[in-house]
């Protein structure tokens, strides 16, 4: 049995060798090969090794280093700015917004390995020998898309071995086209073996609205990921219906935006996984931010000036009464709430007593607009801070939202926009559920910045930035701009090495 174990193990990591096989753990009851030669009979138990997909997935969520820092601090939406010694991390979270990364930037490369395993795993379910049901085939395509989008996104690229495949077969290697209609193939054929369910405490799992979602998202990035740059009217016909027929599930816009990042259930939620939020909550407030259950924040992650100026309301304060629109949120200063804001945090913080707060050096706790010294030379309170989910709803609540409706929605109004159509109707009929003023018309940068003021914090910052052509334009504490091969980050220089299919992307 020992010897037996150990054969898999290595075949594993053999097979895994374009993803690597660091902190690879393998269980007895993990096993996808039965015998000593490493030949493919099946997973051996496709219930367990779907939890255990779905597991991967969830811990990829939760994680503010891997996919999150990838999409969100990459773009204009977040930086990590170093504060004395703190947030240094060898400069990982500076060259991320400045667009400086390389292909030994250890959060491109977990990315990249997360996503491969994923997909390897959910092929090896998939693989008919494994016996599973029609449904749990169908969730192991969705997630499979899933990892696959996220790659296509990313890199641009996507390695593939079947179960089949020995460690002396290199994988193969779909482009960007290839893989695109791989994961579409997936969904379609997903969609029709997977459960319809509306707004639900169950939504932890593959729906046929949560694939529907996931398709609608690849054909709008369509003529990006094909190289076209001019979407498809079939494509935006499709991402149209898609949205339809989500909405006819029971999904629609819900008023109260704060409360949508509750673990109660709510009409917008499409797909959430039971990820701890706290990583989202902590990371932003300061040491000295407290709740009963966590001794503080982490005093990292801010938004930048020009992000927090696009919404509405007076622009150097943010407490109640500031005219601010409900997404910017508010700063409490009678100690509801713990004293922790909704939202955007500007300005004098409080505690629970309404008393200001000081940094840990006695001075007033007053988070500042802008850094003055740029990413590197920071003090404890420069940056406004961000948060969407609040501790008042679980320091760590195991409640993280994937796939919202209010996206599809924006979604929708993009498709009839790219088609020659008015969007302006869909967007404010959002705006006003979010107490917004109503735009007299809507442009595309108008709707850049809707979803922006929306969806921020949700994953989807730089995919946006790259499909309304401004990923690479300049924004603050950004070194470089016009430099169109930082719309695909390097495969990493691991993966390289290991299998002589990959070719690097331009500029790496």
């Amino acid at each position: 049995m020992m010897i037996k174990n150990i054969s898999k193990i290595f075949i594993w990591c053999i097979a895994l060798v374009f993803v690597g096989c660091t902190d690879l753990e393998i269980e007895q009851s993990d096993s996808v090969f039965s015998t000593l030669t490493g030949e493919f009979t099946g997973v051996e138990d496709p219930n367990a090794s779907l939890e255990g997909l779905y597991n991967d997935f969830r811990g990829q969520i939760e994680s503010q280093e891997n996919l999150f820092a990838l999409q969100e601090v990459s773009s204009d939406e977040f930086l990590v700015p170093t504060r004395g010694t703190d947030w240094g991390d060898n400069g990982v979270w500076r060259t991320l917004h400045s667009h400086t990364w390389s292909a030994t930037h250890p959060r491109i490369k977990n990315t990249w390995n997360d996503q491969n395993k994923n997909i390897f795993n959910a092929t090896a379910i998939i693989d008919s020998r494994s016996g599973a049901s029609t449904q749990q085939v169908a969730e192991a395509k969705f997630l499979r898309a899933l990892s696959m989008f996220w790659l296509i996104d990313l890199y641009g690229q996507v390695p593939f071995r079947t179960p089949d495949e020995g460690p002396d077969v290199n994988p193969t290697v779909l482009t960007r086209n290839e893989a695109t209609d791989f994961a579409i193939t997936d969904l379609n054929e997903a969609i029709n073996d997977l459960p319809a369910s509306g707004p639900s405490d169950g939504l932890n799992k593959a729906t046929k609205a949560a694939a529907r979602y996931l398709l609608a998202k690849i054909l709008l990035n369509k003529h990006i990921y094909n190289g076209s740059g001019t979407p498809d009217s079939g494509d935006m016909a499709e991402v149209i219906s898609l949205v339809d027929d989500i909405k006819a599930d029971g999904f629609d816009l819900q008023a109260g935006f704060f409360d949508l990042f509750k673990e109660d259930v709510d009409n917008e939620t499409i797909l959430f996984t039971t990820s701890s939020a706290g990583n989202n909550i902590w990371n932003s407030l300061h040491y000295n931010q407290v709740v009963p259950d966590q001794s503080g924040g982490w005093n990292g992650f801010t938004t930048l000036a020009e992000f927090y100026d696009s919404f509405e309301g007076d622009p150097d304060i943010n407490i109640p009464g500031s005219n601010q629109e409900e997404r910017r949120g508010f700063v409490p200063t009678d100690g509801s709430h713990y004293g922790i804001g909704y939202g955007f945090l500007i300005g004098q913080q409080y505690d629970a007593e309404g008393k200001p707060l000081k940094d840990r050096q006695g001075n007033p706790l007053a988070f500042t607009k802008e850094l003055p010294n740029g990413l590197i030379v920071n003090n404890e309170v420069t940056g406004i801070r961000v948060i969407k989910y609040h501790p008042e709803n679980g320091a760590f609540a195991n409640h993280k939202i994937v796939f919202r409706y209010s996206d599809a929605h924006l979604m929708k109004a993009e498709a009839i926009m790219r088609s020659g159509g008015d969007p302006t109707d869909l967007v404010n009929e959002l705006r006003v559920i979010r107490e917004a003023t109503p735009l007299p018309t809507v442009s595309e940068s108008d709707l850049l910045a809707e979803r922006g003021r929306e969806l921020y914090m949700e994953l989807w910052r730089r995919n946006d930035l790259i499909r309304f052509g401004q990923f690479t334009a300049p924004w603050q504490y950004k070194e470089t701009s016009g430099d169109e091969t930082k719309t695909l980050f390097p495969i990493p220089a691991t993966a390289i090495i290991s299998n002589p299919n990959l070719v690097q992307n331009p500029g790496y």
